[in-house]
């Protein structure tokens, strides 16, 4: 097992194309390797942050397995191996869902090599030995993704779920749980029939905060160029025994194609679906993202686009276009990866090509008021050529990536290959700076706090201040605070060089009135200033 390192944290910034100056986080491989490693997912320990399991199915001359890639220190390092060690090991196929239970345990989820089906392994040693391959169901499956009721009150507690495509006529979504942590799966069950002519694919599970079960899928033509024509959604109140479903809740127009252009390769636009289990006022809400195109609010070329429902499924709301750069612009948008983290943000990452038209970055599309409004931030600190993978299909370099959240950080996965071969990348997004513009990078007389802009505002002001020291040597905060003194907002709480910066702070949430600003360094506190919210 090799160890990885990870660089101390540092921060750098970019300007970016048609958007503004953002904070950039420095990209790093979880396991160097010379095997390919494509569709990346990631997931954290229910109730230890510190601990990530990542997987990638992995790719190397004839060889194909699960990639293992676990942190127990919050990221700090990585061990991995390319391998999943799950007896027989020449039965593995890719399609990896890892997950942690509520015990702990690593279950990981693939799909058979030589042997056709869906399979299981787990591990009660964070990874130091797994068990045999473990046969969920034969035949030709697709796409398993796995979920675990880690919600401590729900009937249901402990269960670990799997949602897949069953190839095999209606073409439904299947599923199956386990009890025991992984050791035994009940037998295989549809969860909808599909409607005539369509095949259920991508489908995703997320748990409630009340431990109901929600799934999502695409329903694509059966006829070429098998469109995802509509997104099907099913909801299960007794632990997935029974569903009620609906085949088409919304219209959708995804982007499934064997050869996007101008890379030649394999998409698709499958649903990404999570939930706010966060307790505060959208607790429950459901959202979910596709890749699409031709359809508004989606313009000619892909975008990610989004919905929600505020009452479990009944009813969803109209589509918002996540990305922010111009619309119809002719540049993609792939590949779409959610997770609502701790504080309710929702958070998706995506492929895109905006700011180069032959090469790809990951970008991250924010939202902090339930998915009404957008900010873009460029995650990735370089750029890529997307391209195939000989031996893994017909234009395919992978065709998902993933995300997940803790310890107030963003821990988005991906695949590229800058290296000159496809590895899993990562750059944790830290919530309480992932605000903070550079605007110039010359050295300020001292420090200094400007009035914000523009005040009053509703919703949103930006707030700039100058850093007079060097290499990254002053502890800055920016603070808000409410007419009583309370800490209403953290704008930036890290070191920096010197260099003049703006934060944005969104009051969606909060009432009219007076609110104060204050920046500090090094614990000492420099200047507080005075603006007003006016709704």
């Amino acid at each position: 097992m090799n160890t990885l390192s990870r660089l101390a944290f540092s921060i750098c910034f970019v300007s970016i194309l048609q958007t503004e100056s953002f904070a950039q986080f420095p990209s790093f491989r979880l396991y160097p390797s010379t095997s390919n490693q494509i569709e990346p997912t990631i997931v954290r320990h229910p109730a230890n942050p510190n601990i990530m399991f990542a997987s990638a199915y992995t790719i190397r001359l004839s060889f194909r397995s699960e990639g293992v890639y676990l942190t127990t220190d919050g990221g700090a390092t990585w061990k991995g191996t390319d391998t999943l060690f799950g007896q027989p090991i020449t039965n593995h196929g890719g399609d990896p869902g890892p997950i942690i239970d509520k015990d702990g345990r690593l279950i990981l989820t693939h799909q058979g090599g030589f042997v056709l089906g869906m399979y299981a392994n787990y591990s009660t040693n964070f990874g130091q030995t797994w068990s045999g391959n473990i046969q969920i169901a034969g035949d030709d499956q697709d796409k398993g993704s796995p979920a675990t009721d880690d919600v401590i009150n729900s009937p249901y507690y402990g269960r670990t779920y799997l949602i897949w495509t069953r190839f095999t006529n209606p073409f439904p979504a299947a599923m199956s749980y386990t009890t025991n942590g992984g050791a035994n799966w009940t037998p295989l069950a549809a969860v909808n029939n599909s409607l005539p002519g369509r095949q259920s694919l991508g489908p995703v599970m997320v748990i409630g905060p009340d431990g109901v079960c929600y799934a999502s899928w695409s329903s694509a033509s059966l006829s070429s160029p098998f469109n995802e024509l509509a997104l099907g959604f099913a909801k299960s109140t007794n632990g997935g025994v029974n569903w009620s479903v609906n085949e088409s809740v919304y219209q959708t127009n995804g982007i499934k194609t064997s050869s996007l252009s101008p890379w030649g390769i394999r998409v698709n636009g499958y649903p990404s679906m999570d939930i706010d289990r966060t307790g505060g006022q959208r607790n429950g809400w459901l959202y979910v993202v596709t890749a699409e195109k031709n359809l508004a609010p989606a313009g000619t070329d892909p975008d990610i686009v989004f919905h929600r429902s505020t009452d479990g499924g009944s009813t969803w709301s109209a589509g918002v276009r996540v990305n922010q750069d111009p619309i119809n612009n002719g540049r993609n948008q792939i590949f779409p990866a959610m997770r609502v983290d701790e504080n309710g943000g929702i958070n998706v990452v995506y492929v895109d090509n905006r700011n180069s038209p032959d090469s790809a970055q990951t970008y991250l599309s924010r939202s902090t008021d339930g998915g009404s409004t957008w900010r873009d931030f460029l995650v990735s600190d370089h750029k890529y050529k997307p391209k195939g993978i000989a031996g893994a299909g017909s234009g395919n370099q992978g065709d998902n990536i993933g995300i997940t959240s803790g310890n107030n950080k963003l821990w988005p996965v991906w695949m590229d290959d800058i290296t000159g071969v496809y590895q899993v990348w990562t750059a944790p997004i830290d919530l309480n700076t992932i605000g903070i513009n550079q605007i110039s990078n010359s050295a300020p007389a001292g420090f200094e706090l400007s009035q914000n802009y523009p005040n009053p505002f509703n919703p949103s002001t930006r707030i700039r201040f100058s850093v007079p020291s060097a290499n990254g040597s002053t502890l800055v905060r920016l603070v808000v605070y409410d007419i009583s003194g309370k800490e209403i907002a953290l704008l930036a709480n890290q070191y920096l060089g010197y260099g003049e910066y703006e934060a944005e702070f969104n009051a969606a949430d909060l009432p009219s009135g007076a609110y104060f600003y204050t920046l500090s360094a090094n614990g000492n506190r420099l200047a507080t200033k005075k603006m007003a919210l006016v709704k």
